[in-house]
């Protein structure tokens, strides 16, 4: 199953399957290509499409990724449980807690979810 260009109040989201083989920090300049070609804003990318270093702080794959995001434009959701990381690791905590004040990566339960904040009202995307 590949990847879909959804709009979600105005906005275009590449959005990715759950099945399919974990992205490292090599593979997602892939990610990015096929957001930048299909002109998507926001690209939305399972958990379960992360490799297990991208919530192990201390390896910087999160950071790094995070950072190809930012200099190509594009902004990040990041859909699904996390709890088990998140409670696992005090740094991990304050990373997600600090990204989703932000505009630039989001850590969200699901597509519904991403759709409220990306709403008007919701406030700033």
């Amino acid at each position: 199953m590949r990847a879909e260009l959804v709009e979600i109040n105005g906005l275009a989201v590449l959005v990715y399957p759950a099945d399919g083989p974990a992205y490292t920090e090599r593979d997602i300049t892939d990610v990015i290509g096929d957001a930048l070609g299909s002109g998507a804003e926001w690209v939305a990318l399972p958990v379960t499409r992360l490799d297990e270093d991208f919530f192990a702080l201390r390896t910087r794959v999160a950071g790094e990724i995070a950072q190809k995001f930012v200099n190509y434009r594009l902004r990040l959701a990041v859909l699904g449980d996390i709890a088990h990381h998140v409670t696992a690791s005090t740094a991990l905590r304050d990373f997600v807690y600090e990204s989703n004040r932000g505009r630039q990566l989001w850590f969200l339960p699901d597509l519904a979810a991403l759709t409220t904040r990306l709403t008007p009202s919701a406030g700033p995307a």
